[in-house]
């Protein structure tokens, strides 16, 4: 596929998010059965609730343009993925499991906040405000899920997978 304008660059932005949510979705569901804290195991679930929200907020916005959001598929995300899984087989015990679950996640929610902030720029330079407000949405909820992440290992997880 030929991309033809800047828009058109925008629209690919938007379908190749839609994959990465959409590949992250079905990752934390395994994630969080592998994950041993109790709170990590919970934030996952609340970021998997959460995706599926960004995942159906970028839906809305490419069916507004006309647009297929199943037109791409996020290797960057598959790759992100494949390499969690990996690292799931490689660490032995619980709290070394889940200090490596954050740091894989930690990865794609940093894939996430530069995917986002790329598309968010795009719609402001195309003008199109409501569809920029929607992504800054999604990417405040992306630099939210960081930090909380980073303090959860910071504060128990980490310290836990030191100790073992």
């Amino acid at each position: 596929m030929k991309i033809a304008t800047f828009k058109d660059m925008y629209i690919a932005e938007l379908q190749e998010l839609v994959s990465a949510e959409e590949q992250l979705m079905e990752s934390l569901l395994r994630l969080a059965s592998v994950a041993s804290h109790p709170e990590l195991k919970e934030s996952l679930m609340r970021r998997r609730e959460e995706t599926q929200v960004q995942a159906e907020r970028l839906k809305e916005i490419l069916r507004k343009h006309g647009a297929d959001p199943k037109a791409h598929n996020d290797q960057a995300m598959q790759v992100l993925v494949k390499e969690t899984e990996k690292m799931l087989t490689i660490l032995k015990g619980n709290e070394l499991r889940d200090a490596g679950l954050i740091a894989s996640l930690l990865k794609m929610k940093h894939y996430e906040i530069a995917a986002y902030g790329t598309a968010a720029a795009f719609a402001g330079q195309l003008n199109l405000r409501e569809d920029q407000l929607m992504l800054h949405r999604s990417l405040d909820e992306e630099r939210q899920t960081d930090a909380l992440l980073s303090h959860l290992a910071k504060r128990a997880v980490n310290p836990k997978a030191l100790a073992s």
